[in-house]
């Protein structure tokens, strides 16, 4: 496998992705991996290595700047960094766009296949690429945030995918049925799984807060990763 730190821009602001994939002489299907609110670490790098034994180019995206991250634990530094993006999806889309541009030129990336996934934050992130009528093929979220902003949709292309704990405390019962609205309104080719019992971040091995409604399951994970890559093989 070969990695790669990759700089590129969204206008003034330098960002720097992190470009996992088997070294072959044919171009491969691009899964671009939108990292929660701590910014491009090492769940979203290991992320893209995955995506990448699986065949596909994983291209860890930045949301936040080359060198900009947040810490574990620190829910007001890492609500800081996310909150510009969750209140300005205008803002979001172009930097997710820039990312989509960036990653499409990467060499080994068969541009007429490309997908997005992303966790929590990012979850969000992948879910507006779609909302702004992108031409990819599918997005991913995983545990991710549900709610829209104030940007009217695009007519929606890309097919949908949620993975979302039942009890995650982030995302109520209430927001799943409006999403659920939402996506059924915009004429989406969307599903959304729920694990019972399940709260935020499932699949994140570091995440060990019942109290902030965020605990890894090892059960869980491993099924939503079936999902994801059952998904995925499909729409490529």
């Amino acid at each position: 496998m070969k990695t790669q730190y990759l700089e590129y821009k969204d206008g003034e602001t330098l960002l720097e992705a992190y470009v996992a994939f088997e070294e072959t002489e044919q171009q491969k299907p691009l899964v671009l991996v939108a990292h929660d609110w701590t910014g491009r670490r090492e769940l979203a790098c290991q992320a893209a290595e995955e995506v990448a034994r699986h065949g596909y180019v994983g291209f860890a995206l930045d949301m936040y700047g080359k060198g900009v991250f947040g810490k574990d634990g620190d829910a007001e530094g890492n609500t800081a960094l996310m909150s510009p993006f969750a209140s300005d999806r205008a803002l979001l889309r172009q930097r997710m766009k820039a990312a989509l541009v960036a990653a499409r030129n990467v060499p080994q990336v068969d541009a007429a296949k490309v997908a997005a996934m992303g966790f929590c934050f990012g979850g969000m992130c992948v879910l507006e690429l779609a909302r702004s009528g992108a031409d990819v093929l599918g997005v991913v979220s995983v545990h991710g945030l549900l709610f829209p902003g104030e940007v009217p949709n695009e007519a929606i292309k890309s097919k949908v995918l949620c993975l979302h704990g039942h009890d995650d405390p982030l995302v109520p019962p209430e927001q799943v049925l409006e999403f659920e609205k939402e996506m059924t309104a915009a004429g989406a080719d969307w599903q959304l799984h729920a694990y019972g019992g399940t709260v935020h971040a499932f699949t994140n091995p570091k995440a060990n807060d019942p109290g902030f409604g965020a605990v890894y399951n090892e059960v869980v994970a491993r099924r939503a990763f079936r999902s994801l890559y059952d998904f995925l093989e499909e729409i490529f």
